[in-house]
């Protein structure tokens, strides 16, 4: 099961970080079809990861504090890479 957050909290980084390309291409280049797509992936992915984090942290009581760390994580560009690099690598074990 980490290994699966692990690919959804890398993925949900990866559409985060597009975001920040598409949405100037929306409003400064007038281009909404990009910002549509990748706008949507990244709904999907970030209501998954968060979901997927609560799913863990009950089925594994995590601590309170990872829990809501890993859930902030989502929230902060390249925070799912370091919530992957810092804790969820070493859960995998």
């Amino acid at each position: 099961m980490i290994k699966n957050l692990r690919i959804l909290a890398i993925l949900e980084g990866i559409s985060y970080l597009l975001l920040g390309i598409t949405m100037p291409l929306k409003y400064m280049m007038g281009m909404p079809q990009p910002n549509y797509f990748v706008g949507m992936a990244h709904g999907i992915l970030f209501i998954g990861y968060c979901g997927l984090v609560l799913y863990i942290a009950i089925k594994r009581n995590w601590k309170m504090k990872l829990t809501l760390f890993s859930l902030a994580a989502s929230l902060i560009p390249f925070g799912t890479f370091y919530a992957d690099w810092k804790w969820f690598r070493k859960l995998e074990n």
